[in-house]
């Protein structure tokens, strides 16, 4: 009867090890799925949140007509919320320093960028002497997009702007300037005029972080189009 007691003690501790593992799996899993919808949902809004200030700042951009004003920073958006440069305090807790946000635009690293870094060719800025070189153009809190408050969201948004890579000039910080030689094609064509390079990022909790870039030219005096619209990687 005793060795009999104590198989069922053994017994009784196996199950109980095995109802212990099975629960920790189901809480485990829980737990992942509900990372993997939250996740989702922010990266979701990340991307609407992107989209959002590049749209704002089209109207900015709109009522700019020296766009070389743009490309050396001279000209900003009505939509910033203090200097282009220090940290920002996110909803979590968390922090973003924008300065470094553009120096990793700009060279991929957070550091700032020299001359030599910014024209280098990379695999994402290929285009040597006409790399953009970014320049801050809007930058808020999302939540302080429109002027009635209704816009209720944790995420932090900026809009860089910079000269279209198309262009054959060798100079970022002009719109158009004379073809260089090796250009091609008729001596005085230049393809990227009229056109600006965009790139829209939203920062949010969880280190979330979207960046969208496009290209608009302009169409008239009065609008532009887009030309492309994709999220960078």
């Amino acid at each position: 009867m005793s060795s009999e007691r104590g198989v069922a003690l053994v017994v009784a501790l196996m199950a109980m090890t095995m109802m212990m593992a099975l629960g920790t799996a189901l809480v485990l899993t829980t737990t992942t799925d509900s990372k993997i919808a939250r996740n989702f949902q922010l990266a979701s809004e990340a991307t609407y949140a992107a989209d959002a200030i590049l749209e704002r700042a089209l109207d900015d951009i709109l009522a700019t007509h020296d766009w070389n004003a743009l490309l050396s920073g001279a000209v900003r958006s009505t939509f910033v919320d203090g200097t282009p440069d220090g940290v920002r305090t996110l909803a979590d807790g968390s922090a973003i320093d924008l300065g470094q946000v553009v120096n990793t635009a700009n060279c991929q690293k957070p550091t700032p960028c020299s001359n030599d870094d910014m024209d280098k060719v990379t695999a994402d800025r290929p285009w040597g002497l006409d790399n953009p070189r970014w320049k801050m153009f809007a930058w808020g809190r999302l939540s302080a997009l429109t002027p009635t408050g209704s816009v209720n969201s944790p995420f932090y948004v900026m809009l860089l702007v910079g000269d279209d890579p198309s262009e054959c000039d060798n100079n970022p910080l002009v719109d158009g300037g004379p073809p260089i030689p090796s250009c091609g094609g008729e001596a005085a064509f230049n393809p990227g005029v009229g056109v600006l390079s965009l790139r829209a990022e939203a920062f949010g909790p969880f280190g979330t972080h979207k960046t969208i870039e496009a290209t608009i030219a302009r169409d008239g005096n009065s609008a532009v189009r887009m030309l492309s619209w994709r999220e960078a990687r």
